[in-house]
């Protein structure tokens, strides 16, 4: 995939939100504090290739997946999605990007439009973007719904009638309905059973080679991600840490948080499960990200120089990067 010209590049992304204190602290005249979402992401992505971004709750992925489909502006740093400068599009060019860069949202539940029926909810991005006129719209509809395997009659039904994991081949299906080149799923299959959640892992994999797309998968179950990306972007308070060919992170961590994500995946196998907390201590602020490195509050082999100076993604191996002063492979 490294080799491949990037379809995407992200380049020194970052996004920070005002947290207002409380009423009298405004009157008494008490600084805005920021939240720093996103600091400085960086990397690229292959078309057809599925990246994997995993982390903790709270380290910037779902802010980083607005970014990428427009629904949040970044203070700073560029998004060039083939070839076209994303963050400095006109109108028009914005809306074309938009069709072609869809996004599945986590709640099945609540990303729906309850007051529609499916076959109005798809229709109406279909005509949108005037990709069908008249009858081809339904056509085009039914054709949705065999691809995302939903029975025709699903067409006349209205969300709250579907189980979690059929609402989520629904959102499957209103993002394919403008024909997109890219999807990015935030957390696709956190809200839903242990039981659903392979089968819509398995249908986007299906999707993914029947229609080309370039996925971006945010996910925080490293066993998911494992399965169905090429490469991993691992994500600490607003930056990437590690990113990798999947294998290759699995098996030979270079960043000790990646180490810790991975031995604090719960294990199939009950004799292999421990208890130990893999990641000591709790994530600390967005509105206060510790000095130097900032994993080095719950780093094992962290040293003074982690204390003071911020380690830069640096190369190890050919695809393989981290920010640790002491990684190696």
């Amino acid at each position: 995939m490294n080799a491949v010209q990037p379809f995407i590049t992200v380049e020194n992304l970052s996004m920070s939100f005002q947290r207002r204190g409380s009423f009298f602290g405004r009157l008494s005249g008490e600084p805005v504090q920021l939240i720093r979402a996103l600091n400085g992401v960086s990397f690229t992505v292959a078309r057809g290739e599925t990246l994997g971004v995993v982390g903790e709750s709270g380290c910037g992925k779902s802010t980083l997946a607005r970014c990428l489909v427009r629904l949040l502006t970044p203070q700073a740093g560029r998004i060039v999605y083939d070839g076209l400068d994303v963050l400095s599009l006109e109108e028009a060019k914005q809306r074309s990007y938009s069709r072609r860069v869809q996004m599945v949202f986590q709640d099945p539940y609540s990303s729906l439009n309850p007051r529609m029926t499916v076959g109005q909810m798809l229709g109406e991005a279909i005509r949108f973007h005037g990709l069908r006129q008249g009858a081809g719209v339904e056509e085009r509809v039914a054709e949705l719904l065999d691809l995302v395997r939903l029975p025709a009659d699903a067409n006349a039904r209205y969300p709250h009638e579907f189980s979690g994991g059929q609402r989520q081949r629904i959102g499957i299906a209103r993002a394919l309905a403008v024909e997109p080149e890219c999807l990015i799923a935030d957390e696709l299959v956190s809200a839903l059973d242990v039981s659903v959640q392979a089968q819509i892992v398995n249908l986007l994999l299906e999707l993914q080679e029947r229609l080309g797309l370039t996925v971006l998968f945010i996910a925080h179950d490293l066993r998911l991600v494992r399965h169905i990306s090429h490469r991993v972007a691992v994500m600490y308070l607003g930056a990437i840490v590690e990113l990798a060919e999947t294998e290759r992170l699995f098996t030979t961590p270079a960043h000790p948080y990646t180490a810790a994500l991975l031995k604090a995946a719960p294990e199939l196998d009950p004799a292999r499960r421990t208890v130990v907390d893999a990641v000591r201590g709790e994530l600390p602020s967005p509105l206060a990200i510790p000095s130097g490195c900032p994993f080095h509050p719950r780093c094992p082999i962290a040293i003074d120089r982690c204390r003071v100076e911020v380690p830069l993604l640096r190369e190890l191996a050919p695809g393989h990067i981290a920010a640790c002063h002491l990684a190696k492979l």
